[in-house]
């Protein structure tokens, strides 16, 4: 489609766009909980006569738009679950379900790519491949793009596009940046045991408190003087759990924390860096340390060549490209990059608070701008890949 042609349907759907938002934003379910929310989005699409897919899943949905030749398949991807916040934006299409509310934003993630979907499919005559739409849940509990793979819903596509609403970019800006944009997420435990007596009588007992505190302190020294400063990494307890009484020296001390990092490497290496200094610290009290890690996420990591080529999209609609400020907080995006290309960019919305806060808002002018880039940019990967990797 006419790059300004496209621009104006897009703009005819905005009313659209804005009633499936509002929708979505009034009544919001929880990670695997969006059953309404797949009900919904299964509705509008059918409507406009888009068949669906479940690949097996109780929640959560994908939708194929066929070419008007075959070629090769690009995804797009929207996240379609809410968090347990109880909202205070006092809107008039606020949150009808207490203590749940779309303060992350992704009730506008899902009516944009409800919005790409359908100007892809009035215009699928044009499109040599497939469009495959993926409307995943369980984003928030980093565990909806790993069912989602499991069950086959990358099986034959060759890139993915996403996007993440920011709130401190203006509609009509979008962030964009090759390489890591977002940390991969790691949980770690530490159990530290000593020896439990009177709290009158700390002579006689080994004190697992004093331990896993000086623990606390000596793990900021990974960041500081393990980590490169040309990298960055976090490392933060988020969780102190000892004893049950105030005189009763316990017999353990559970710390508990997360793990943030862009590259691969430092990953690797943290793990092993918090034994070590757990146990080392532990051991000076005559304590012991026992830690418990939990891989989560990767970090989410563009593409070159697909970032390059959502830059060119955004330009082609004159919308304002800025380089992409990476952020420490994950998103489970990164699960289908790990096997395959994929850009994840930022989409300004000109909010007044930052992600899962309880007077989070966005403008709803980015529906359609949102709408327009992600079914241009679609196009426009069809196209890369029909070319076998040579510039679009």
């Amino acid at each position: 489609m006419p790059l300004e042609a496209l621009k104006n349907a897009a703009e005819q759907l905005k009313p659209r766009l804005v009633a499936i938002r509002r929708e979505l934003h009034t009544h919001p379910e929880l990670s695997m909980e969006e059953f309404e929310t797949t009900r919904r989005i299964r509705g509008w699409l059918e409507e406009a006569g888009l068949p669906m897919q479940t690949f097996g899943l109780q929640t959560g949905l994908v939708v194929d738009i066929d070419g008007g030749s075959p070629g090769p398949t690009v995804a797009l991807r929207a996240d379609i679950d809410a968090l347990p916040v109880t909202e205070e934006t006092g809107l008039p299409f606020a949150s009808c379900v207490p203590g749940k509310m779309h303060a992350c934003g992704h009730d506008f993630h899902t009516a944009s790519m409800i919005g790409a979907a359908l100007l892809l499919h009035r215009n699928r005559d044009r499109l040599k491949g497939r469009v495959r739409m993926i409307f995943q849940p369980a984003e928030e509990i980093a565990a909806g793009a790993r069912a989602m793979i499991a069950a086959g819903v990358l099986e034959g596509v060759d890139a993915i596009l996403g996007m993440h609403n920011k709130p401190e970019l203006p509609v009509g800006t979008v962030g964009i940046r090759t390489g890591p944009l977002m940390a991969s997420v790691d949980r770690f435990e530490i159990r530290v045991t000593g020896k439990g007596g009177h709290g009158a009588i700390p002579d006689a007992a080994i004190d697992p408190i004093v331990a896993a505190g000086s623990v606390v302190t000596a793990l900021q020294s990974i960041v500081s003087r393990n980590v490169s400063p040309l990298d960055s990494a976090v490392v933060s307890v988020c969780r102190f759990h000892a004893g049950k009484t105030w005189n009763v020296i316990p017999d353990h001390a559970e710390l508990e924390g997360t793990v943030r990092t862009f590259n691969p490497e430092v990953r690797r290496r943290i793990p092993d860096q918090i034994r070590r200094v757990a146990e080392g610290v532990a051991a000076g009290y005559g304590a012991s340390a026992e830690l418990i890690w939990t891989a989560g996420l990767a970090a989410v990591n563009n593409d070159s060549a697909m970032a390059a080529l959502m830059t060119r999209a955004a330009e082609d609609l004159g919308l304002t490209v800025v380089e992409a400020q990476p952020t420490t907080a994950g998103e489970d995006f990164s699960a289908y990059q790990e096997r395959i290309p994929g850009c994840f960019i930022w989409m300004g919305t000109s909010g007044t608070e930052e992600w899962h806060h309880p007077r989070f808002t966005l403008h709803e002018d980015a529906l359609p701008v949102s709408a327009a880039l992600f079914a241009h940019a679609a196009e426009l990967a069809l196209t890369f890949f029909n070319k076998e990797g040579e510039p679009a």
